[in-house]
């Protein structure tokens, strides 16, 4: 594993202490790490939205009502 120095703020500090001495975890770099590994997640499921909703906005818009989305989305599952 790579070795990092890193520096933090004192708040930033005493909370990654807190959580390491309520035993959530065993030491700052497990801490640390997960919290990484918690936002590489994130952005994984931010970027798949983001996808999701670039290509929705390239389909188009339309001017149907709810019901009539709705009528055929209905009409559409059921064949």
């Amino acid at each position: 594993m790579a070795r990092q120095s890193i520096s933090f703020t004192k708040p930033n500090d005493e909370w990654l202490k807190a959580q390491v001495d309520n035993q959530e975890y065993s030491s700052k770099s497990e801490l640390i790490n997960d919290l990484i590994r918690q936002a590489r997640k994130q952005q994984s499921q931010i970027d798949w939205i983001r996808v999701k909703l670039d290509k929705s906005e390239r389909s188009g818009f339309t001017d149907n009502t709810k019901e009539q989305i709705l009528k055929q989305s209905k009409s559409l599952l059921n064949g």
